[in-house]
């Protein structure tokens, strides 16, 4: 959420922001939250001089009783007691305008960063830098949950019996790969200096409204019936709900935490043959890590931040590329974002594994958190990276360690975690 005073200073600019974003359906936003805060501060300035009067007259009343002249100080109390009346109902206008400001800045977006490049959707995004060098083996691959289904690693069906499409049953060494993969990325990101952390799983509706805009929550919550709850899409937004309405220690930043959280997401609409099995699903785990810092750092936690995804996945040997996203494919409060993809040899393209996001600080000035300077205190910024997403990040595994006889070699680095073993074999 930007400052009301910046939109107020560079209305223009705002403007421009929104069609970069290709949003023009917003642009009548600006000029209407613009009109609502010209009235409110109108308002404000009515009450101060309201309150003035009022004081004034009191003390008026006060020297006439002293003096004796009760029916003076009487006519003079009838006009404290319309002020009084005034007030209330300007202080009820005010609150109706400020809630009103507060909803329409919740849907302008924040400002993009002058690297990001301009284009309306993802088509546009533009490839950074590859890493490490793409295999396509002789023999074909087959699809990622046939890889698993002869390993004896997966149950689409009976997971559709009992909770429909979307969801899986993980079993036997599968299930294993896939907790060793979390396990590791949990160790990665402490050896970085990141405190672990398991957040909440759900969260309340203002954390939900601080942390995303209205659309994202429409496409991914779920709404826990009768309670003001939510189940968490990723634990970056229980963690940084944690710092809301937080007044924060200059000493102590930076906040870096790592979290491991299950995610649920509603993941509307229809997708391709590729996005079906493990890959776009309702419930899976992640770990996660947040950067809550001084505003000036976020730009160089950014760059930490992604890079620390891309040297996970070269430590398991998986090439990788970093895509720059595009404003058409920002979300509302980020204000410059890079995905992680990783080389599928069977698709033979890079497919998307993590997301890397700078939000400055439209999550800080919802949710409150606040740096205590040493002339004022001011709002921090907060910044979300994907560690690891499995199962989606198996796939990759999967297809990467894919042998002709249909087994899985297991990277060395995953091998502790995995009792030693060093390949999963097909089961018959």
């Amino acid at each position: 959420m930007l400052d009301i005073k910046f939109v107020r200073e560079n209305p223009d600019l705002v403007k421009e922001n929104i069609k970069k974003k290709f949003q023009e359906h917003k642009l009548g936003l600006v000029d209407e939250v613009l009109d609502l805060d010209k009235k409110y501060r109108e308002l404000i300035q009515k009450g101060d001089a309201l309150r003035k009067d009022r004081n004034s007259f009191s003390s008026e009343i006060g020297n006439l009783m002293r003096q004796g002249k009760k029916e003076e100080a009487e006519e003079i109390k009838q006009k404290v007691v319309e002020i009084n009346n005034q007030l209330v109902n300007n202080e009820e206008l005010e609150k109706d305008y400020s809630e009103k400001i507060k909803g329409i800045m919740m849907r302008i977006p924040n400002i993009i960063h002058e690297s990001v490049p301009i284009g309306e959707d993802d088509s546009k995004n533009v490839e950074v830098q590859k890493y490490g060098e793409p295999f396509v083996p002789e023999y074909e691959i087959p699809y990622h949950t046939d890889i698993m289904e002869k390993l004896a690693g997966i149950d689409l069906d009976a997971a559709r019996r009992v909770a429909g499409n979307g969801f899986y049953y993980l079993i036997g060494n599968i299930a294993r790969l896939h907790s060793a993969v979390l396990s590791y990325a949990r160790d990665f990101m402490i050896n970085k200096g990141f405190t672990y952390c398991i957040p909440p799983y759900m969260i309340r509706s203002d954390v939900v409204t601080g942390v995303m805009s209205f659309e994202e929550m429409d496409a991914m919550m779920y709404k826990i019936e009768g309670e003001d709850l939510y189940l968490i899409g990723t634990s970056e937004h229980s963690m940084i709900g944690k710092f809301k309405d937080q007044i924060l220690d200059k000493n102590n930043l930076p906040y870096t935490m790592t979290s491991y959280s299950p995610c649920f997401r509603k993941e509307k609409g229809a997708h391709g043959i590729e996005e079906r099995g493990v890959y776009r699903i309702h419930q899976f785990e992640k770990q996660e890590m947040i950067v809550v810092c001084e505003p000036e750092e976020s730009y160089d936690w950014y760059d930490k931040m992604w890079s620390y995804t891309v040297e996970l996945f070269r430590s398991l040997d998986i090439p990788v590329r970093t895509l720059e996203c595009c404003s058409g494919d920002l979300a509302d409060l980020k204000s410059k974002s890079v995905d992680v993809e990783a080389w599928s040899p069977r698709q033979q393209k890079y497919f998307e594994v993590g997301s890397c996001s700078n939000l400055t600080d439209a999550q800080s000035r919802r949710l409150g958190i606040r740096i205590k300077g040493e002339n004022g205190n001011y709002f921090a910024h907060t910044l979300n990276n994907t560690v690891v997403a499995p199962p989606r990040m198996l796939i990759a595994l999967l297809e990467n360690n894919y042998n002709e006889d249909g087994s899985i070699n297991i990277p060395v680095a995953l091998r502790p975690y995995m009792g030693g073993l060093e390949k999963i074999e097909i089961v018959k």
